[in-house]
């Protein structure tokens, strides 16, 4: 399809004469909501750890009971996604973030109340489960779709990206310990307290943040759900940018719970790792994406934003080869696992702050929610086959083929990234405008 720009009929003289962008080191709103999210991801990281905790340590829960909780907070994602992303370009962003988190805060704070009160259930802890990963999916759409409403320049977009990155990669390295601790000291329910806080942390700034948000401008015409769905699946797979970056998502994520099944039954069974150095592991490689992140603006800046991309994608996808060398002595094991796992995860801190960057740019306000609900759909719904594939794969050719065939079939595709038209982009596309809106009736 034909992406029509909003600045494409301008003589480039006139976007020349366009002053330099301000740092958003400057910008109060964008400050305000970036420290709101820090807390919340931080918070987050308590709820899931405690969860399955509370689980085990209140219920004596089995290995299919906590991995029916974990399912229960990722489906929402594939089954509510592309509804709420509808839902989303129909409202304003900031009052569905505050009604997302509200949510959450309420239902992760009945937990240490009801077991409290000794009414707490495994059932129920189930149903608020899936309660909370509901609220997660509408969060998740809408905070992406609203960074550009609070940024407000596309020049920013790779600035806010890299900084909220920042922000997740570091509560990934720092989180899981922190909420060990708490849970430690506390137990598992009460330290869901801790996370209902955070929320409320997020709340306010949310409520403090006061750049102006247009309602969405009415259609002139009756809406209807299939119609816009269409809509929206339409512009991400006919786009030249957004198209091929849908297309490698599921890839990337497939990849990344594949290696990460395979290896944690590896390093169980054959490498007989304790739990306490496989944490090590995944603790230690997690600042891959810390340095990935804070790295990213500057690779930006050296680089082609194509080059960048495909060099990036590639180490997310190279990464796993190493884990083929974690054999022998067991601070090899240790040492090359971790060398592994960093590589991705700093291929992906910087690829992260791209993809999202040129996503925000392609698609004008109008379809933001849609575009990152359709992208979240394609990227929960290839880390769910992951998980499923990993189990089934070392079921069938054992530990050490299983091991051999993620990490061989995972460098295949970089043969694809080479393809990409992504690749040789030179820097971030024109903001793009909505096409014609969809007729019918909700």
């Amino acid at each position: 399809m034909t992406v029509t720009t909003a600045e494409s009929d301008q003589p480039a003289a006139d976007r020349a004469e366009l002053p330099p962008p301000q740092s958003l080191w400057r910008h109060g709103d964008f400050l305000t909501f970036w420290f709101g999210e820090t807390v919340s991801l931080f918070g987050t990281q308590v709820t899931a750890l405690a969860l399955p905790l509370t689980a085990v340590s209140v219920f004596d829960a089995g290995p299919q009971e906590v991995g029916l909780l974990r399912f229960l907070q990722l489906v929402p994602y594939p089954v509510l996604g592309l509804l709420f992303g509808v839902w989303v370009d129909r409202l304003r962003r900031r009052p569905l973030l505050i009604a997302a988190n509200l949510t959450r805060m309420v239902l992760i704070g009945l937990i240490p109340v009801l077991h409290a009160l000794h009414h707490l259930s495994m059932g129920l802890l189930l149903v608020l489960a899936a309660a909370i990963g509901s609220a997660s999916v509408l969060f998740d759409v809408s905070w992406m779709s609203f960074v550009p409403t609070v940024v407000r320049d596309p020049r920013l977009y790779v600035e806010a990206n890299q900084k909220l990155g920042v922000t997740s990669s570091t509560a990934d390295v720092a989180g899981p310990g922190l909420a060990g601790l708490l849970i430690g000291v506390v137990s598992a329910p009460t330290a869901l307290a801790v996370d209902a806080f955070s929320y409320l942390a997020s709340l306010v700034t949310l409520i403090r943040v006061r750049t102006p948000e247009p309602r969405p401008a009415p259609t002139g015409a009756r809406r209807r759900l299939g119609a816009e769905l269409r809509e929206g699946l339409r512009w991400v797979f006919g786009h030249r940018v957004l198209r091929p970056l849908a297309l490698i998502a599921p890839l990337c994520n497939f990849s990344l719970v594949i290696v990460w099944t395979v290896f944690l039954l590896h390093a169980v069974r054959a490498e007989h790792l304790s739990p306490a150095l496989i944490g090590v592991v995944f603790s230690a490689s997690s600042v891959g994406g810390l340095a990935g992140g804070l790295l990213s603006g500057r690779v930006v800046k050296r680089f082609p934003l194509g080059r960048a991309y495909a060099f990036s994608m590639s180490a997310i996808f190279l990464g796993p080869l190493l884990i083929l060398s974690a054999h022998g002595p067991r601070p090899v094991v240790v040492a090359m696992s971790t060398a592994s796992f960093f590589l991705s995860y700093a291929g992906l801190g910087v690829a992260g702050v791209i993809m999202v960057s040129l996503r925000q740019t392609c698609t004008p306000p109008s379809l933001t929610g849609r575009m990152n609900a359709a992208f979240r759909t394609m990227l929960f719904g290839g880390g769910a086959l992951g998980g499923l594939t990993g189990g089934l794969l070392v079921g069938a050719v054992g530990l050490h083929q299983a091991l051999v065939v993620v990490a061989v079939g995972s460098a295949a595709v970089v043969g694809l990234l080479a393809l990409s038209p992504v690749s040789r982009l030179r820097g971030l596309p024109e903001p793009a405008v909505a096409p014609a809106p969809a007729e019918g009736r909700a």
